[in-house]
């Protein structure tokens, strides 16, 4: 998607009226598309997001989502830290995160209209007895499965792959769950 856009002629008194927020939404956007992510094209709306993010760098030591209420506490707003653990979740089932700064590609570009995306926070999965009782193979001590990329090896454990292969770039199809 990168390539199909246009330089917009604001940028330029964007980056100049917001430094700090410019300088981050250029980092996550260039990291992100290198990882298969797209932020949001709206990007005013994202340079609101990124304020809200140095906000709470500044705040607590760390950049958590600035649509959550943090507990200033490290520990227990790890998964609130931008990029948060229910992105990928969130992509996957509604095309967009919680804050609306990450997309699908689809909405990214028009093709699939953004819906609602419900607060994953606290909302613990329920687990049948038999799943409970499943041996551990594959999974994290927590019951996180274990994801291998079949052409390089990167490991990860989440609910689901990644989008993209963080190391080799490759769809998240190549991935299987590590024994």
């Amino acid at each position: 998607m990168s390539g199909t856009t246009r330089p917009d002629p604001q940028d330029a008194e964007r980056a100049r009226q917001r430094p700090e927020a410019w300088a981050l939404y250029q980092r996550l956007r260039r990291e992100g598309e290198a990882a298969g992510y797209y932020l949001n094209p709206d990007v005013d709306f994202v340079l609101d997001l990124m304020d809200g993010l140095l906000t709470n760098e500044r705040r607590y030591g760390y950049g958590s989502c600035p649509c959550r209420l943090a507990d200033g506490t490290r520990d227990r707003d790890l998964d609130i830290i931008c990029p948060c653990d229910y992105r990928d979740p969130d992509l996957d089932e509604y095309g967009a995160c919680y804050c609306a700064l990450y997309m699908s590609d689809e909405i990214a570009v028009g093709q699939k209209q953004a819906e609602s995306v419900p607060e994953r926070r606290g909302v613990k999965a329920v687990r049948s007895v038999g799943e409970a009782h499943e041996e551990l193979a594959g999974f994290t001590r927590a019951g996180i499965p274990v994801w291998r990329c079949r052409v390089c090896g990167y490991l990860c454990a989440r609910p689901q792959p990644p989008l993209k292969c963080p190391v080799c770039k490759v769809d998240r199809d190549r991935f299987e769950r590590f024994p």
